[in-house]
């Protein structure tokens, strides 16, 4: 048998061509006697895959909208591996989206999402000016989101957060323990990751008595994951060769952490006896660089997951909208930081 066409559907359903596209774009008011004509044509022609069809019946497409400021950092790609898995067994497909990290493109991308009628949206590290602004508040009310960690006070939005604050302060106090003093702080371009990572790394200085001078903060701009660690050698190598070297590096990412491991080696530093350095995310490159990179894990794959289920949970009325679900983080030591003085 040949493929049905809309002219087909027309036919069974004894409408025009343009009533068919108005059903299917959903752009124009339709009668319901006359919609469900059209619906029940598309069924019987199987005019679209089976999926799509029952998909317009219910007024779903069973796609999910996922949106990312970086394929390249392998932190993101993991996390959306998790929720692909998880869609993909409840029969969704996601669509990508990567901003580059820009506030414009993130909001150009939603509304591409929109447009494409998915189910739902999930935004990965969203910027803190869409977040502020009540962007995501509108959008929520428009569409089910859920936004993967970012800034949550007093925002009405569902929230999957690592805890971030409670893993920089084990990873710094992990350094502080091993009896190092002067530590350097590296971090991107505005991010409310960062930025509350920055904020932990002061109070827990100020509660070991330790000092914060003008060279405790080295700050790259923003770039993918090469670019990243480029920009790290270079500014963690001019820190080191300025003023008094510090003696541990705590970086907001395992690339800004190997970038802080290469800098040291292109002085001639031992690692970790000159310097230590930890990152944070756990990445697969902090288990390959040499020596092996302690860090923080975010546990990114169930991240991911528990995003979609909590997604799908909205999608499908069984839970209650405004939720905050905060997930755990581990230090993991290897080998890459060391008791000063060693």
């Amino acid at each position: 048998m040949s493929k049905a066409t809309i002219e087909d559907v027309a036919r069974v359903a004894g409408v025009s061509i343009s009533t068919v596209s108005r059903v299917l774009n959903n752009n124009y008011p339709v009668k319901e006697e006359t919609r469900k004509k059209v619906e029940d044509a598309i069924v019987t022609l199987e005019f679209t895959p089976n999926s799509l069809a029952r998909g317009l019946i219910r007024n779903k497409t069973f796609t999910v909208g996922v949106i990312t400021p970086s394929i390249t950092n392998l932190f993101f790609p993991v996390v959306v591996g998790g929720i692909q898995e998880y869609f993909q067994g409840e029969g969704y497909t996601i669509l990508l989206s990567d901003t580059g990290g820009a506030p414009e493109q993130e909001l150009k991308h939603c509304q591409n999402f929109k447009e494409r009628r998915v189910d739902g949206v999930i935004s990965i590290d969203p910027r803190t000016a869409n977040i502020k602004s009540g962007f995501y508040e509108k959008l929520s009310g428009e569409i089910q989101t859920v936004l993967i960690n970012g800034y949550s006070d007093g925002v009405a939005c569902n929230f999957v957060i690592n805890d971030q604050a409670t893993g920089a302060r084990q990873a710094l106090q992990y350094l502080v323990d091993l009896g190092h003093k002067s530590i350097v702080f590296v971090r991107g371009d505005d991010s409310y990751s960062y930025d509350l990572k920055e904020e932990v790394f002061y109070r827990v200085l100020r509660e070991n008595n330790l000092p914060a001078g003008p060279g405790s903060i080295v700050r790259i701009g923003s770039g993918n994951s090469v670019q990243t660690m480029e920009m790290s050698i270079a500014a963690v190598k001019e820190r080191l060769e300025a003023g008094t070297r510090p003696t541990a590096v705590f970086a907001c990412n395992d690339w800004m952490a190997i970038g802080a491991l290469y800098a040291a080696q292109a002085l001639g530093l031992a690692l970790p006896e000159d310097l230590s350095v930890i990152g944070y995310d756990n990445i697969l490159v902090s288990q390959l660089s040499r020596p092996r990179l302690t860090t923080v894990d975010q546990n990114m794959h169930r991240l991911g997951r528990v995003s979609a289920e909590l997604l799908l949970g909205l999608m499908q009325r069984r839970v209650e909208p405004f939720q905050r679900i905060h997930l755990d983080t581990k230090l993991v030591v290897r080998e890459s930081a060391a008791p000063y003085g060693t």
